[in-house]
């Protein structure tokens, strides 16, 4: 059998959104081909600056390893070049209504604020949320840190924003001491007198977020959402973000997908999104939250054709080594050495590989039917590669 070699690859959901293997700054020319002055939404979760490896927990069962995510080990120069060229490409991707919200923590946030407004200007800017959230751990040496610093700032006075598309119902709490009331029409709201005003609020009005943020939780480790990678934001951060400043059809972007959250939502709320990441371990725990995203859809966008496809390009990492047997429309895949993380049958048309069945955790030898032209196979260290049949 032949093997097509695809690391490099650039995943593509048909209708919602690619992935591109791909250092940010390095994917500056393909981005801003396709994508000058387009973006609504960017959302950037770059590194901290902490000086540590950064790792994801994947395989099957108890058979989880760690496996090297990214290094966060710039020094300080380094890391805020890296920084300037990544920032001034979201100005220009950014379309004149769309905005940048740049998660970082009390490391860099002062050196980033101030980056920020050389780029996009002082009178761009936003808000600074804080994201505060309770996680295991305390010091005994200084306040506990048990926050992150999110920074806002918009493309131009234009900037799009619906603060009602994240507001919650008051409900049935009663707060300050309020005076219920129900009207003729069984209606429930509360009020209050203060400075000689008397203040009356519906039960079912809408309580929008302020800019501290403490009603999201921290993924702790059991949580169903976690995808193994350490240091994961939840999707219901993202989903608020991605409601608040876009408009399902909206171009939403992650420079620093790493876990995939950003895309995850966004595909979740119908707005398609540009993710890039360098790590091949962040392209695989994508594709696999998609995948299991879709289970409830169909995985065909139409007869025929796979949601998910893979355009391939050249190879940076050797492929697994595979056992491939072949018979009727059963295929079975074994691996030489390691394990694999996934595994799908399918057929490569006009330099897409284009997946037809799946499996999300494969074992030695287990089989997959389909009218199967050829076998992708990613292993846990996201070293992936496609053989025709």
């Amino acid at each position: 059998m032949d093997r097509i070699p695809c690391l490099g690859e650039r995943l593509t959901v048909v209708g919602s959104g690619r992935f591109l293997l791909e250092r940010a700054q390095d994917a500056a020319e393909a981005l801003l081909g396709d994508y000058a002055g387009r973006a609504q939404l960017i959302y950037l979760d770059p590194p901290f600056g902490t000086g540590d490896t950064f790792t994801a927990r994947l395989g099957q069962g108890r058979e989880k390893i760690q496996v090297p995510a990214y290094a966060d080990d710039l020094g300080q120069a380094d890391y805020l070049f890296m920084m300037r060229q990544v920032l001034a490409l979201c100005h220009v991707l950014l379309a004149p209504t769309g905005c940048l919200y740049l998660h970082i923590d009390h490391r860099m946030s002062a050196h980033l604020r101030l980056l920020l407004d050389e780029i996009f200007g002082p009178a761009n800017f936003v808000n600074e949320i804080i994201w505060a959230y309770r996680s295991g751990g305390r010091s005994t040496r200084h306040f506990s840190r048990k926050h992150d610093n999110i920074l806002l700032y918009r493309k131009s006075k234009s900037m799009y924003f619906d603060i009602r598309a994240v507001g919650k119902p008051r409900g049935p709490q009663r707060r300050n001491h309020m005076k219920r009331l129900v009207d003729a029409e069984g209606k429930i709201s509360y009020s209050i007198r203060a400075g000689g005003r008397e203040y009356i609020y519906h039960e079912d009005e809408l309580i929008y977020p302020g800019d501290v943020w403490d009603d999201i939780e921290h993924l702790h480790q059991r949580d169903p959402e976690r995808t193994g990678y350490s240091t994961q934001k939840p999707e219901a951060l993202l989903a608020r973000i991605i409601k608040a400043s876009s408009r399902p059809g909206d171009l939403v972007m992650d420079l620093f997908s790493g876990s995939g959250t950003t895309a995850a939502a966004a595909a979740r709320l119908g707005r398609p999104f540009v993710a890039v990441d360098a790590s091949p371990v962040s392209l695989l725990v994508l594709r696999k939250r998609l995948l299991l995203a879709q289970q409830e859809i169909d995985l065909f966008s139409r007869p025929g054709e796979a949601l998910l496809s893979y355009s391939l390009q050249p190879p940076e990492l050797p492929a697994p080594a595979l056992t491939i047997e072949r018979r009727d429309r059963e295929v079975r895949v074994s691996p030489r050495e390691g394990g694999l993380a996934y595994l799908a049958l399918g057929e490569v048309r006009e330099g897409i590989f284009h997946p037809l069945a799946y499996d999300l955790e494969p074992t030695p030898g287990r089989a997959l039917a389909a009218p199967a032209y050829a076998v992708q196979a990613a292993d846990i260290f996201g070293s992936s590669g496609v053989w025709a049949l």
